[in-house]
């Protein structure tokens, strides 16, 4: 059975892989700070791993065939983000293990592409965009080095999953309990969405086909690209109830911008809400088959269940 380690377990993004692979027979193995994963994720075998302790991390990867890097630090703290990849890459190396990785669109900068495909070059205009291209450097001149073999999915904006910290569940679905649809931006521009089921099966996917990939791959997954409008629909199909749309308050952020570090960091990537962008694939699906893709209707209804607002056809889960 092969054996796969996923790092960053307790985040959102972490428990839906983690469950994606137990579900396709996986042997997972859930690496988290406190050794304790989550209580949902029944199979998987929990073990202590600090991703900025690199014989920790190497510890609490031994033996594994996959490591898949679901670590993720608060929007505040990405100085982090390199250390911790160097980190992975030692692990990777040290157990000879396959190293999966979740791509962002950060790494394009401003003005966005209209639509990316995996031959779109790199222009990051941000702090943060910069440092994943750094740590995308870093994946592909360990995989040339023939160190570590490296498997990039890239996806835009997640929702779905328990949890919180996502742009759907803190701002989009906020106060749909109320009866309130708020945008993030212009309502009729089109952003690139990826429900987060549907990314982990691609992941499960692409590590059931590596005879099909090469040392190094950055592939991208066409999830949901809509307006605010569209989610606006399925929303209120969901909860079966118009809802008023209002405006994320974008000025009350860039006033407290110099005063509050968040707000800060969120400004600095308000240009992912103005401008329109897609991702497109000319890969994944010569690779894996048809691509995952809930219809968005499904999709909106499962992730507002998922965060706890009652929907037409079922209760919540923290109902």
């Amino acid at each position: 059975m092969t054996k796969i380690a996923i790092l960053g377990a307790n985040g959102r993004l972490g428990r839906v892989v983690a469950k994606a692979f137990i579900d396709a027979g996986f042997d997972v193995r859930a690496v988290t700070r406190t050794g304790k994963g989550p209580a949902e994720l029944k199979g998987a075998t929990a073990v202590t791993g600090d991703a900025l302790d690199r014989q920790s991390l190497i510890r609490a990867t031994e033996g594994v065939d996959i490591i898949f890097n679901g670590l993720n630090p608060i929007y505040t703290d990405w100085g982090k983000c390199l250390p911790m990849a160097q980190n992975v890459m030692a692990a990777c190396h040290a157990n000879d293990a396959l190293h999966l990785f979740p791509g962002t669109v950060y790494n394009y900068g401003s003005p966005m592409p209209a639509v990316i495909t995996e031959d779109t070059p790199f222009h990051p205009t941000t702090e943060k965009g910069r440092i994943r291209c750094a740590m995308e450097e870093l994946f592909r001149r360990e995989a040339d080095a023939g160190h570590v073999r490296t498997i990039i999915l890239r996806a835009g904006d997640f929702f779905g999953g328990t949890g919180s910290g996502s742009w759907f569940d803190l701002v989009v679905a906020a106060k749909i309990s109320k009866g309130v649809y708020t945008a993030p931006g212009p309502a009729d521009l089109v952003h690139e969405w990826a429900y987060l089921p549907d990314f982990a099966v691609g992941f499960v996917a692409l590590a059931k086909n590596l005879d099909k990939l090469g040392s190094y791959e950055a592939l991208n997954f066409p999830g949901h690209a809509v307006t605010d409008l569209r989610i606006k629909a399925a929303a209120e199909k969901a909860v079966g109830r118009s809802l008023k749309m209002t405006s994320m308050p974008w000025w009350v952020l860039r006033a407290g911008s110099p005063f509050v570090a968040m707000w800060r960091e969120i400004v600095s990537m308000s240009y992912l809400r103005f401008e329109p962008h897609q991702l497109a694939s000319t890969r994944l699906e010569s690779i894996i088959g048809e691509i995952p893709h809930t219809p968005l209707d499904q999709a909106v209804a499962q992730a507002l269940g998922d965060i706890g607002i009652a929907t037409v056809n079922g209760v919540s889960k923290a109902a």
